[in-house]
């Protein structure tokens, strides 16, 4: 996930206090972000609590954000690591008219959605206001 950071500079939505956002390339789900610890751990447990409460206040920041913009029926949040042993969270937004519904994310193969950069850049930009450090 720190590679992610580094080489996708395009998808950078926000660098806060203890974590980095960045919206997923796949935007089959609109507004999909990473949340990506900055400290490199796997676990919430491995962090101290004040650090582990600044950690999900931010979690909960990006989650609000897209929902402003997005108006998604819902939010879905994944913390998983069993790929990548880097402490990330999934934030996606859901809407009852995606095919998945209600079921979660990869219950079944799905078509990748990529954006022109232009789009990108709007998805970005309009989260980035509402994340403002």
């Amino acid at each position: 996930m720190c590679m992610k950071w580094r080489d996708e500079p395009d998808l950078r939505v926000a660098e806060l206090d203890r974590t980095c956002v960045l919206l997923n390339r796949d935007q089959f789900f609109p507004g999909y972000c990473f949340v990506v610890a900055n400290e490199h751990v796997t676990e919430l447990f491995h962090l101290d609590p004040a650090a582990r409460a600044a950690v999900m206040e931010e979690v909960n920041a990006v989650a609000a954000a897209v929902a402003e913009v997005f108006k998604p029926d819902k939010v879905n949040y994944e913390l998983l690591g069993n790929m990548v042993p880097h402490m990330h969270w999934h934030v996606v937004p859901r809407f009852r008219s995606d095919p998945l519904w209600p079921r979660p994310i990869w219950a079944e193969p799905r078509e990748e959605v990529f954006l022109t950069a232009e789009e990108y850049a709007e998805r970005i930009a309009a989260l980035r206001a509402l994340l403002k450090p």
